[in-house]
């Protein structure tokens, strides 16, 4: 069994205290690797390599060498993409079809950064023959990153890719129940020529290395992706130093089906929107709300689509659901269940686990109806494959339906009428919304959510807005008055 190691000023180290904790199959149960379990003292000797290469290397200064080197690791992954997805598909239990899809997103995000490296600039106001005024933007400093576990690889890039692009350095903290591929992104980070200390990484539990992380003086940037109620203690650690926050929180994203909609697509963006990545996502559309005339011909259909999908071995490319990431996270989403039913509601379809596979946390895809609005499986993220269903009657109903959660990360409307397509994507109280489509990233867009789904955006520009800082210089052209304050004798 491998020995997984911090990453801390370049080198491969073991933990302080030489604490180790254990990461397995989801698939087999069976051991994976050791993995270092970080402390205070690993994560204080990593912002120290950081801090040391933002001041003392030219990360921080040299655009062009920052662009050629993060091209140099989208290289890197692309020409280890079969290392990246067999550690994916171990640690995590994604099918690999859709691993794959992963691994390429992850190279893609790091392209698209090292391009947008040359482009940081900013922004000029003249006043002809007065002033001329512009923003510049530098790096701030150390960005402590914290990513989650369900797509490892494409989250950590997420966050990475544009830290470094800045001028920033980093310490990333992955999460404990997927930390491997962090370890093989940073041997090509290494590869790829980026100076020692510029990325930096310490595993470990969120309560023993995430924790003080968030909580030291000298890393003013942190981005999380993660539960809520993780993000509401970032924040309030962080307000001790003023840390500038950006938070990918949690979602429990509506689907809005109106009869008029191309029902054969919309079909099949709802199967594939909450069930693709083991029901692991936070984009996932998890709410269905049909229209009332359509409801039990389009429950029909779906319930025949959720019943075939093939549950199974993540490592055959004919798997669509593989098993969920941890034991206790299974008996997180079969309490969601069997609360469903004590409330009330009908598991029409799964739910259940599949019959001749041994061991492993796998469950077959869920679909719930005759639920309530204010049932726990209608409010809560259950994070799973498992999806409630419910009619509406009118625009109104569906909004006020789609909009009766505390979160607000996306929405999906699917409708031909193009005004009301309008009408509603301005009434949907999301940070993105999809209109006749799947969830298709553009990288130049703002990602984020509304209400409790997070604060701030990033993706494209908007995430220069996070990671770097912005000064306002103002020249004068010429005199200007200026009042003459004691200037007049007494």
């Amino acid at each position: 069994m491998r020995r997984w190691q911090h990453l801390i000023g370049g080198r491969w180290v073991d933990g302080a205290d030489g604490r180790t904790f254990e990461t397995t199959n989801p698939a087999t149960g069976a051991h994976l690797a050791e993995v270092a379990d970080g402390g205070a003292e690993d994560v204080d000797r990593a912002v120290k390599a950081a801090e040391k290469a933002f001041r003392e290397s030219s990360w921080a200064t040299d655009a062009e060498g920052r662009a050629a080197a993060l091209g140099r690791v989208a290289e890197g992954l692309i020409r280890r993409q079969g290392d990246f997805v067999d550690v994916e598909v171990s640690d995590t239990g994604l099918p690999v079809t859709q691993a794959r899809g992963q691994a390429v997103r992850a190279a893609s995000n790091f392209s698209f950064f090292a391009e947008m490296a040359t482009r940081l600039s900013g922004e000029t106001y003249p006043q002809p023959g007065r002033f001329l005024n512009y923003t510049l933007r530098r790096p701030v400093g150390v960005a402590g990153l914290i990513t989650p576990w369900n797509t490892p690889l494409m989250l950590e890039s997420w966050k990475v890719a544009p830290c470094l692009a800045s001028g920033n350095t980093c310490v990333l903290k992955p999460a404990e129940w997927s930390p491997l591929s962090a370890v093989l992104l940073g041997e090509v980070i290494a590869e790829a020529g980026v100076p020692d200390g510029v990325f930096n990484i310490v595993h470990g539990l969120g309560e023993t290395a995430g924790a003080p992380l968030v909580a030291h003086p000298d890393v003013p940037l942190i981005s999380f992706t993660g539960e809520t109620t993780t993000g509401k203690t970032i924040i309030r650690s962080g307000a001790e130093h003023l840390k500038r926050v950006s938070m990918e929180l949690g979602g429990k994203s509506p689907v809005v089906v109106f009869a008029d909609a191309d029902l054969e697509r919309a079909l099949d963006a709802v199967v594939f929107g909450v069930y693709s990545l083991n029901g692991e996502r936070c984009t996932a559309g998890s709410r269905l709300l049909v229209e009332d005339s359509i409801y039990p011909a389009f429950i029909e259909r779906l319930a025949q689509r959720v019943a075939a999908i093939r549950v199974g071995d993540p490592t055959d490319p004919a798997t669509e659901v593989g098993p969920l990431i941890h034991p206790d996270h299974l008996e997180r989403v079969l309490g969601y269940l069997q609360g469903a039913r004590e409330e009330g509601a009908t598991v029409l379809v799964g739910g259940g686990r599949p019959a001749g596979v041994a061991g492993g946390n796998y469950l077959l895809p869920a679909l719930i109806t005759d639920v309530q609005p204010a049932m726990r499986v209608v409010q809560e993220e259950v994070f799973g494959p498992v999806l409630v269903a419910m009619p509406f009657h009118g625009e109104e109903e569906a909004l006020e339906l789609a909009n009766g959660v505390r979160y607000g990360l996306a929405a999906y409307l699917w409708t031909e009428q193009l005004t009301r397509a309008h009408r509603l994507a301005a009434g949907l109280l999301a940070g993105m919304v999809w209109v006749n489509s799947q969830n298709v990233r553009d990288l130049r867009t703002p990602f984020g959510g509304a209400k409790e789904s997070g604060i701030g955006r990033e993706g494209g520009d908007y995430s220069f807005d996070f990671y770097t800082e912005t000064t306002t210089v103002q020249v004068a052209l010429g005199p200007h008055p200026i009042p003459k304050f004691g200037a007049t004798p007494r």
